[in-house]
């Protein structure tokens, strides 16, 4: 079974920058696909950013431009982010799932596609 750990929340002000990191255990398999998803207070969770085990990157539109995912090769997922805005404010989580379609569920971001979560951790961005 796949276990996620986020960490890197935190509270900045309105252009600062944070790094997100999701520590993983238990892969079987190298075909995982990691993404982060986020979710504010009254919102649903929405996908921020993905990345294929082959390292092909997928980014929602809010934050092209200004936050990056990258992964190493123990597989722990890092998500890079610049230029916050208040925004951005949410419980970041980090997602897996064991597919070969991982171009296909980051076109969706459907958060029940993922089937590992992480615990998430908090951003807060104050303007």
């Amino acid at each position: 079974q796949v276990h996620l750990v986020e960490f890197g929340g935190g509270s900045v002000q309105s252009g600062g920058s944070l790094r997100l990191s999701c520590v993983v255990s238990g892969y079987t398999s190298s075909t995982y696909c990691m993404a982060w998803f986020r979710q504010g207070t009254g919102t649903e969770r929405e996908g921020v950013a993905g990345i294929t085990k082959d390292g092909t990157t997928k980014y929602a539109d809010f934050v092209k431009g200004r936050f990056t995912i990258s992964q190493d090769n123990a597989k722990n997922t890092y998500l890079d982010m610049n230029s916050l805005s208040p925004e951005d404010t949410g419980m970041y989580y980090c997602a897996a799932r064991r597919t070969v379609a991982c171009l296909g569920l980051l076109e969706h971001w459907n958060p029940f596609e993922f089937h590992n979560w992480g615990q998430g951790t908090q951003v807060d961005v104050s303007s």
